[in-house]
């Protein structure tokens, strides 16, 4: 009897669902980001400026209405650039997106081939931060004046 009670607690425990604590249930329904959206004025102009600046490839775009645009960023990530009439808009620095590059020294010159000027956080012209983790950085902007950091932390 006492074998047969200990059997049946035994496979009841074990064939028990376990209770989930409040941190898998969050880590569970935790969002994770699938794509950037930057509105724009010409498309063109936007997605030639990020395939010849930072080498994105172009994705199917499943839209097909020239109006859109899709960039594979890496990480599973893509970026959807969206024509639509233009209002402007104003761009503060502190709101930007940073891309890190491989080889730092390769992108600046690829910057001055392309006559893109570039400069640090405080505004310096053709000047980069070094961090004090010395992670290298530089701000540039895109067709529409968004603020974009590139930084060598790859």
């Amino acid at each position: 009897m006492k074998y047969s009670l200990f059997i049946f607690l035994f496979v009841s425990i074990i064939s028990m669902k376990p209770l989930k604590t409040q941190a898998q249930t969050q880590t569970q329904a935790k969002a994770k980001i699938t794509h950037i959206a930057v509105y724009v004025k010409d498309i063109k102009s936007s997605t030639d400026f990020y395939v010849k600046v930072f080498g994105f490839p172009k994705l199917d775009e499943p839209f097909k209405d020239g109006l859109h645009d899709w960039l594979d960023i890496g990480n599973n990530l893509s970026m959807h650039i969206i024509q639509a009439p233009w209002e402007p808009v104003i761009i503060n620095k502190h709101n930007h997106i940073c891309f890190s590059v491989p080889d730092m020294d390769t992108f600046i010159q690829n910057l001055e081939t392309l006559n893109i000027p570039y400069e640090d956080w405080p505004g310096n012209p053709y000047t980069i931060t070094t961090r004090p983790d010395g992670i290298r950085q530089l701000y540039i902007r895109d067709p529409d004046g968004y603020w974009l950091e590139v930084n060598d932390e790859y």
